[in-house]
């Protein structure tokens, strides 16, 4: 009996063994990974670092704008009418005595939200068309190539406000627009991306093997024709944010008390001699964005490239 204790006592003690050396293999193991991790944030330039931070804050502001400010963005204090920036209000007041900070933070949601909207619509409706066109070839690429070019001749800013005249303003219809002006960019990138996949060797492999075509498009060139779209899908953030901004300016985007900052640009130009934070501010940030979604955007060609 001792000795059937003691022949059966390493085999108890061996799982603890095994799962020790399991636990300190798999930290062995994750290390390399983390090291590596760390590399490659120290590798990413200072530049594309500053837009992520900048994008993250815009983003922030649009998802829960009252951690950023205790003011609200369109009620106006009687007897705080254009204040300067200062301790009590952090960029000054408007005509209204409304905290221009909180404005903007506000506003955040109704430029992010329709540059989204912009970019959907551009990026589903251009890569689908472009698609086609690429993968069918022949009559059908001709005739959506055509309709390419006529879109593509027309300049984009007078595109978006025929089709605002059409549906109407506000900041969802002035997002369409500039989504429907993006179209024929985003189906030429497309168009040109799958004629070069389509002519792949593994792309007539498996049209060779039977596959049907929506099934081989859907798996084979679809997803690897998007490279160079998503990278675009970044750079016309950037875009649909200034033309949305805009159109916003110019009285086609949200109607006042909105806090659309191109609506607050237009609202502070009458004031800009004795109230220049009006319209400096808002426009300084919307070039901020703009420029970091770029950064960002040719931040990603390169990655995926």
């Amino acid at each position: 009996m001792p000795d059937c204790a003691a022949r059966r006592e390493p085999h108890h003690e061996y799982p603890l063994l095994a799962r020790v050396a399991l636990t300190a293999s798999g930290g062995r193991a994750v290390r390399p990974v983390l090291q590596r991790a760390a590399a490659r944030l120290r590798r990413v330039p200072p530049t594309l670092a500053l837009a992520w931070l900048v994008m993250l804050l815009v983003a922030l502001w649009a998802l829960a704008p009252g951690l950023f400010t205790p003011h609200s963005a369109t009620q106006g204090v009687a007897g705080q009418q254009l204040l300067a920036p200062g301790a009590g209000h952090l960029l000054g007041t408007d005509a209204l005595g409304r905290d221009l900070y909180a404005r903007l933070v506000y506003g955040a949601v109704h430029s992010l939200s329709g540059a989204f909207v912009a970019v959907a619509v551009g990026l589903l409706f251009g890569t689908l068309l472009g698609l086609i066109a690429g993968a069918l070839g022949g009559r059908t690429d001709a005739v959506i190539m055509r309709i390419v070019d006529v879109l593509l001749s027309v300049p984009a800013l007078l595109l978006s406000l025929s089709i605002i005249i059409l549906l109407g303003f506000g900041t969802l219809n002035a997002a369409i627009a500039v989504g429907v002006a993006s179209v024929a960019s985003f189906a030429r990138l497309a168009r040109s991306e799958s004629v070069r996949v389509r002519r792949s060797d593994y792309v007539e492999a498996a049209f060779g093997s039977g596959g049907r075509f929506s099934a081989v498009l859907w798996r084979h060139v679809l997803p690897n024709s998007l490279t160079s779209v998503i990278a675009l899908a970044a750079l016309q953030f950037g875009s649909a944010i200034l033309s949305i901004s805009t159109l916003g300016f110019l009285g086609y985007g949200a109607p006042p008390p909105t806090p659309e900052w191109g609506l607050l640009i237009a609202e502070g130009r009458n004031y800009i001699a004795s109230a220049w934070w009006l319209t400096t501010v808002p426009g300084l940030l919307v070039v901020a964005v703009v420029v970091a979604a770029n950064r960002i955007s040719v931040g990603m060609r390169k990655e995926l490239s």
